[in-house]
């Protein structure tokens, strides 16, 4: 039975006229008629409506004949590559944007519990159009835009900054940057999801806590094993291993430099769009960078590509991608941020677009300076002073000039984002108040830091990362114990395709390489 018969059949069976059913529906008869005769087509609030007017499952709509439609098979689909899949979190998104998407919360929970299929992703498509047209509270107390150009006109100065380089202490800064940002990833991978409450009764059961070294297969008996919810058996090791394994943290760092390498300093957001394509499956990206990919296939171009059914716009994905034109644009935050700007916007918006462009901006001031506070400042000062983002990192930084301990800040950041939620967990913002806090009270200790952010639970591996990867430009090569980095052999595993295992000695001079095609 198709829908419009099924409209019909309902009213029928209940007794009711055309012109009652309008006014129920607070419409007229003759688009009743057009429902009814299905030369239109009700949208999803509709659907609702007869769902709760005639008190029947909204499922009941779902009655198109199969033989006459050919049905995608939805089990070929992973988890994030389907709207209809997480509209929970495009809701919380959209809240935390300031849309006015209230009204829509009953309606967003019952499509959530359809079973997944056409129907429930064509209901899903509904609901995307009225959150991409909801209006922006007028009491909201944040201005977030995505577009550069406004970006940069809401900083807290506008005055272009840029730092003195010390050429001679640069390459060492920049192979502390490769180094550390593998260290850093290689710590908290072999944790990655784990929960807090699991992972420090897990360190202390195996006499590293406070965390101080990398966690190793040693450390696992078949009691830890199944003690824990959390699957030690399936993850990858520093005593087992004889290089840096492939991480997604580590792949965009070199897909970076491959996309500066054969497009130039003036890469666009187009020539990173193709790279994403060309250099890696589908498979090797999750929660936004997925949905972009199957955008762009799609043909939804930045800045569409962040957009068009992306729950995750604002989540840490890009966050994690900015780090190498930090590397190469040392003493010039500015230009950091812009390129991460170009690469962000494949995939985020506003707090997402923030996040990569902070972190770009710290690694470029960090190629200038070990002082932390005037890392991070001088990063916050390339960020909209009116954001969410520029708010959660002020109040840690805040928190700690006024005395607050590690596990005071720690506490808040937990009792405001729930890890135990995908949606928090993956979220830009506890992550980035957690690479902050790590910074702050690491006091320049490089194992200290990098072991403060993966502590602290969360996005373990990528956090590592960004504070091993800023803390490295910072301190320098040198300064970094060997222990963090002497098990990776100068290898390098990515899932980079024409790349695939790589030397970081060559990374490392190929950045030198761009940094001279900037300068010059």
């Amino acid at each position: 039975m198709k829908t419009e018969n099924k409209l019909t059949e309902i009213r029928k069976k209940h007794q009711m006229s055309q012109s009652v059913l309008a006014q129920l529906l607070n419409t007229d008869q003759e688009t009743i008629k057009l429902w009814e005769k299905g030369l239109l087509v009700p949208d999803i609030e509709i659907l609702w409506k007869y769902a709760n007017l005639f008190k029947v499952p909204l499922e009941s709509f779902a009655t198109e004949a199969a033989q006459k439609s050919i049905q995608k098979d939805f089990g070929a689909f992973s988890y994030w590559e389907l709207y209809s899949s997480d509209l929970q979190a495009e809701f919380r998104q959209s809240l935390a944007e300031g849309l006015t998407v209230e009204p829509y919360q009953s309606l967003i929970e019952a499509v959530s519990n359809l079973p997944t299929g056409e129907f429930k992703e064509r209901l899903a498509d509904n609901l995307f159009q009225k959150v991409l047209n909801a209006e922006i509270s007028p009491d909201y107390p944040y201005r977030e835009p995505s577009d550069l150009k406004t970006i940069k006109e809401l900083r807290r100065t506008k005055e272009t900054r840029k730092q003195a380089v010390n050429y001679e202490t640069l390459a060492d800064k920049v192979r502390g940057a490769w180094f550390g940002r593998a260290a850093g990833c290689m710590l908290g991978k072999a944790v990655e999801c784990i929960k807090s409450d699991e992972l420090i009764p897990f360190l202390k059961e195996t006499g590293n806590y406070p965390l101080h070294r990398y966690i190793y297969a040693s450390d696992l008996t078949e009691e830890i094993i199944r003690k824990y919810r959390f699957d030690f058996s399936t993850r990858e090791y520093v005593d087992r291993l004889d290089f840096m394994p492939s991480d997604d943290d580590m792949n965009y760092l070199v897909m970076a430099q491959q996309v500066v390498e054969t497009c130039g300093l003036d890469f666009s957001s187009f020539d990173m769009a193709k790279a994403w394509l060309k250099y890696q499956t589908k498979d090797c990206y999750c929660t936004a960078e997925k949905v972009a990919y199957c955008n762009f296939i799609k043909g939804y171009y930045p800045p569409k590509s962040a957009i068009y059914k992306n729950p995750y716009r604002e989540w840490i994905g890009a966050q994690i991608r900015g780090d190498y034109f930090g590397y190469i644009n040392p003493g010039d935050p500015e230009k950091a941020a812009e390129m991460a700007y170009r690469d962000a916007c494949l995939s985020h918006v506003k707090n997402g677009i923030y996040g990569e462009m902070f972190v770009a901006a710290t690694l470029a001031i960090a190629g200038t300076t070990d002082r932390i506070e005037d890392i991070i400042l001088g990063a916050l000062a390339e960020i909209p002073a009116t954001s969410r983002y520029y708010e959660a990192v002020m109040s840690v930084f805040q928190g700690y000039k006024e005395g607050k301990t590690f596990a005071d800040t720690l506490k808040s950041i937990h009792k405001r984002f729930d890890e135990k939620t995908e949606y928090d967990w993956c979220h830009v913002l506890p992550n980035a108040m957690i690479v902050v806090a790590a910074l702050l009270y690491g006091k320049g200790d490089f194992g200290k830091s990098i072991c403060l952010a993966v502590e602290s639970a969360f996005d373990t591996d990528c956090n590592g990362a960004t504070v091993g990867s800023i803390l490295g430009m910072a301190l320098g090569f040198e300064r970094i114990p060997p222990y963090w980095y002497q098990t990776f052999n100068n290898r390098l595993q990515t899932t980079i395709f024409g790349v695939e295992t790589v030397d970081f000695s060559s990374c490392i001079a190929k950045t030198l390489r761009h940094i001279d095609w900037r300068i010059k």
